[in-house]
């Protein structure tokens, strides 16, 4: 878990030659840091440097920081909903000796400022982002802006050009290049352009509670299956002071924590912007109601939200109870790092009489991960798709 774990690779690009990771760090890391995406947008922006170079550049998704570092001279902007995407990108600039000053970074749900020469947007996992996205950009594009949109092929289905045509205007695409396209969208300012639809809000079965989510928020419209089987299972009865809903999405396992029990502070973590706006709005919703219902007393559902690369904000020996729900995919890539890190760092944050609890499917065998780092490791709830184990020191 320390830089000099990991060896850098290195990419060579018009802009030149660069040292690169992905973040969290492993020694056994089989992945780059880059696609052949970015390298065919480096390329292609190669040919156009002098007539760029005093162009304002948005970045928006920039993986782990490739196309930041490489453009770091044209003082761009990174927009980004992933803390540990923009962590990464700070090391990778770190790595190559570039002040981190000369990318400004901007997190997801921040407003943009001025207007921009150029967009280069690396195309979402989730789609609803890049709408959410070119929503956002409107007030900062003019039908001079150059907008190009990458990926690797595979991750782009029909639904990325309508999105494009939607809120910019026409189109045209690339020729394939090691399986990987460019999309250039011409902005039309005559075009309607219909307003975002995030956030969303749905009612959580069984109850009263409106669930908040932004675009970016797993499982948007409805409750997923995982999340449902752990709200099954959830703990009956604890002494747990602080509870901290690792990895809390829009909030609910922890507003049904906070119900469960009044008295914790319930800390609710997310390395996604827009998941911790997400968690704060669910959660006011959810006082709101029970101010409504005389049923809020002094001291009692009280929360805190910190957007976090797992529990880097947590002091040693600071938590009673840990919940959580980790992502089994970095970006387009299927990795089990981000959960293992998520471990390893409750495992420092957790009291000794502390308990982490975690759900993961089947497949994933979290428990023998688990039983390495706690001990003692024990099988709450499973059905056919899913198992919660809960873990103590």
């Amino acid at each position: 878990m320390t830089d000099t774990q990991t060896t850098f690779t290195q990419l060579t690009v018009p802009q030149g030659s660069f040292d690169l990771l992905r973040y969290p760090f492993r020694t056994d890391e089989k992945l780059r840091a880059w696609d052949a995406a970015d390298e065919y947008l480096l390329e292609f922006l190669g040919a156009k440097l002098d007539a760029i170079s005093s162009s304002k550049i948005l970045i928006m998704n920039d993986g782990f920081g490739t196309l930041s570092v490489a453009l770091n001279a044209f003082t761009p902007v990174n927009f980004s909903d992933s803390l540990v995407s923009q962590i990464s990108a700070r090391k990778n600039l770190a790595a190559n000796g570039i002040d981190d000053k000369q990318v400004t970074f901007l997190e997801s749900t921040a407003a943009l400022a001025g207007e921009f020469d150029f967009v280069l947007i690396k195309v979402p996992k989730t789609l609803a982002l890049l709408e959410d996205q070119l929503s956002r950009i409107q007030a900062n594009i003019t039908e001079k802006t150059q907008i190009i949109a990458a990926g690797m092929v595979k991750n782009l289905p029909k639904k990325v050009w309508k999105i494009l045509e939607k809120y910019l205007g026409p189109t045209t695409t690339s020729l394939a290049k090691k399986k990987a396209r460019m999309i250039f969208a011409t902005v039309d300012k005559q075009q309607k352009v219909p307003p975002c639809p995030y956030p969303v809000l749905y009612q959580l079965e069984n109850t009263e509670y409106q669930i908040c989510n932004h675009a970016n928020v797993f499982s948007r419209d409805s409750l997923d299956i995982g999340t449902r089987f752990l709200l099954e299972n959830l703990p009956e009865t604890s002494a747990a002071k602080d509870i901290v809903d690792l990895g809390c999405g829009n909030g609910v396992v922890g507003l049904l924590l906070s119900e469960r029990f009044p008295e914790a502070k319930i800390h609710f973590v997310d390395e996604s912007f827009m998941a911790i706006d997400s968690a704060k709005e669910t959660f006011k919703l959810y006082l709101g109601q029970k101010e409504a219902g005389k049923l809020l007393f002094e001291g009692q559902h009280q929360a805190t939200y910190h957007v976090s690369d797992a529990l880097d904000d947590f002091d040693k020996d600071s938590a009673d109870l840990i919940v959580c729900n980790p992502p089994f995919h970095q970006q387009h890539a299927t990795a089990d790092k981000v959960a293992m890190n998520m471990f390893y760092q409750s495992r420092k944050v957790l009291k000794t009489s502390g308990e982490l609890w975690v759900i993961g499917n089947r497949h994933l065998n979290y428990k023998h991960q688990l039983k390495k780092l706690f001990g003692n490791v024990t099988v709450v709830a499973a059905n056919t798709k899913f198992v919660i184990c809960k873990a103590s020191i």
